[in-house]
């Protein structure tokens, strides 16, 4: 996660030397300071209305150590949607309190909170209606199983059911574990989830859920461009009826690394490019396409498919499909769906 830190005091600014301390472990944490009260390690700025423009699509997390109310003039010409807009949280001065102000589930603010809080012995003040109750939330259940919401108002209408008291079926293509006294495998219930890959409706009202555990893995020629790769993975996916909605990751032969094309595909669209050798794909078991000569040019008889499979740790369901000088597969990663499971 990205998180950015924005300052105002000199209070302020020690409390984010400390966070950035506290955090960096397992997130990209970068400091913003008011000019006043800054350091050598953080980037200055004059205006908070400025610096805020500026970050506020670039981040996965702002937080702001000023007044909730200098906060929320700053985003307010920002926010868009739950859907995309980061998680936004404001810590006073003193660092006593932890507030998750926007995005709280699915942009997992109020998790970070109760993270940050913990770690600077602060006070989260969570002001969901689900999370004060300790009740089963959709959104984070979704977010932390990496599952894609399709419809945000059946999602809506599912934590008012729950705060209502009323029983939540669930119908699922996956395991499921540590399933809350709200969710009921039942099939008799008004409204309901439905976990899996099919556009079924098991209930009147279903919250369709959708794994996003997709691989692919991807050879190509030297010099290939992105474009190339893009158009590839979509015919791929439509002739496959596959969703690139469900991608989380890329997949190749080490010798590849550098390519430029494929490089501009992962950071466009936001994916780890996990590169391999070939003794280390010759080793992946499975029945696989070979070719005498991708054995010649890697070492490996089959790039695209061994890669998905090793990446995924699971299975084809897409074998080698080739075009214009790229060759795509898809794998599945196992999926376990835990309803404990936290977003961060």
């Amino acid at each position: 996660m990205n998180i950015s830190v924005i300052s105002l005091t000199e209070n302020g600014r020690i409390l984010s030397v400390e966070l950035e301390y506290l955090l960096k472990d397992s997130h990209n944490v970068k400091r913003y300071c008011f000019r006043k009260h800054t350091d050598e390690s953080a980037e200055t700025f004059d205006s908070i209305y400025q610096i805020t423009s500026k970050i506020f699509t670039q981040s996965d997390a702002l937080v702001f150590i000023c007044a909730s109310g200098i906060a929320v003039r700053a985003i307010s010409p920002h926010i868009v949607s739950k859907v995309s807009d980061p998680a936004v949280i404001v810590i006073n001065d003193c660092g006593k309190f932890v507030i998750p102000v926007l995005s709280g589930h699915i942009g997992g603010a109020n998790r970070l909170s109760e993270i940050i809080a913990e770690k600077i012995n602060a006070v989260p003040v969570v002001t969901t209606a689900t999370d004060m109750g300790r009740k089963f939330s959709p959104d984070s259940f979704a977010v932390a199983n990496n599952l894609i919401i399709s419809d945000m108002k059946n999602a809506k209408e599912i934590s008012a059911a729950v705060l209502d008291g009323e029983k939540i079926g669930l119908v699922s293509d996956y395991n499921c574990r540590n399933i809350p006294e709200e969710i009921t495998f039942e099939n008799t219930c008004r409204i309901g989830i439905y976990i899996g890959n099919e556009n079924l409706k098991p209930f009147p009202v279903t919250l369709n859920l959708i794994p996003k555990n997709l691989i692919i893995g991807i050879g190509c020629k030297k010099g290939i461009s992105c474009e190339m790769i893009e158009k590839r993975i979509s015919e791929s996916f439509l002739s496959a009826g596959l969703s690139a909605d469900r991608i989380c990751g890329v997949a190749t032969i080490d010798i590849k690394a550098g390519e430029k094309g494929l490089n501009e595909y992962c950071r466009k669209n936001n994916f780890v490019l996990k590169c391999f050798t070939a003794d280390e794909l010759m080793k992946v078991q499975g029945d696989f396409t070979t070719s005498e000569f991708v054995t010649k040019i890697t070492g490996a008889d089959n790039v695209c498919e061994r890669s998905a499979v090793i990446l995924s740790g699971g299975q084809l369901v897409m074998r080698k499909n080739a075009g214009g000088g790229v060759t795509v597969a898809v794998a599945e990663k196992p999926v376990i769906i835990d309803f404990e499971r936290k977003i961060i």
